[in-house]
């Protein structure tokens, strides 16, 4: 499924829509930039002027190749209904490169989706694609109500809310139970996450830092606590991995390369 025409800059990104399934509307090419290897046929190619390549992107140094692409959407189900859900929410974000980079620790640390509320930038605004570094293609990324992020509770999603300091009550990351279906929010740059917000929360998270900082920026946050999950989920796949029996396995006479 898909919505509208979104436009996209440079070798690398579009590299990316195209091992992601995403193939290319139209790829504009300024004067003199060779042909794109790899399109396919039904992909239109325009030529452009120099001057009229620079004047239609916003990048100072283009590289001389763009395209249009349809926009995937994801819905809601499609990140909520997994077993093991990891799920990050943006509350309120302004910076697209935040985003961005949200989207692309995502990926990195296996989450299931990005849920973005109605006051945070859009996903697909140009520097925010160019900050995921190709992953908005293929990670879930839906809009969601106060209501819906609410609603997760019902779903047996945990619902956490990032904080900024370690006051009573507030879990540090490393003992947060973040093996469980769960769902972490992530408030404004500057202003975090509102009393209504954090009220919505089962728990409060932090990440303890022993320096004399007050808060981390928000992208670093998400990511880190995503990292965190992602570690715990692994170092539990591997206990349950080395507590499975070896068949064969017992007492064995040494094998040296000396005999």
């Amino acid at each position: 499924m898909s919505g509208g025409l979104i436009a996209i800059e440079g070798e690398h990104l579009i590299e990316e829509a195209l091992r992601s399934g995403i193939v290319p509307e139209t790829v504009f090419l300024a004067e003199g930039r060779a042909m794109f290897p790899g399109l396919p046929e039904s992909t239109e190619v325009l030529r452009l002027t120099g001057n009229v390549f620079s004047s239609a992107v916003e990048t100072r140094s283009p590289q001389g190749i763009a395209a249009l692409i349809a926009a995937p959407i994801h819905n809601l189900d499609e990140i909520m209904n997994q077993p093991a859900a990891l799920i990050l929410i943006a509350v309120g974000l302004q910076d697209p490169g935040n985003i961005g980079t949200l989207v692309r620790s995502a990926e990195a640390f296996g989450a299931t989706g990005v849920l973005t509320t109605p006051s945070t930038v859009g996903p697909w605004n140009q520097k925010a694609i160019r900050s995921s570094a190709g992953s908005i293609f293929r990670v879930p990324v839906a809009a969601a109500t106060p209501e819906q992020i609410a609603a997760l509770h019902s779903r047996n999603i945990h619902l956490m809310a990032a904080v900024g300091a370690s006051d009573q009550g507030v879990l540090n990351a490393q003992d947060a139970d973040l093996h469980r279906p769960c769902a972490i929010m992530i408030g404004n740059e500057g202003a975090g996450l509102s009393a209504e917000w954090i009220a919505m929360a089962a728990a409060q998270i932090t990440i303890p830092c022993p320096g004399p900082v007050e808060s981390l920026n928000a992208a670093v946050a998400g990511s880190l606590l995503l990292y965190e999950a992602s570690r715990q989920r692994s170092t539990a796949r591997a206990g349950r991995t080395a507590a499975l029996p070896v068949p064969g396995d017992g007492p064995r006479r040494s094998r040296g390369a000396m005999r």
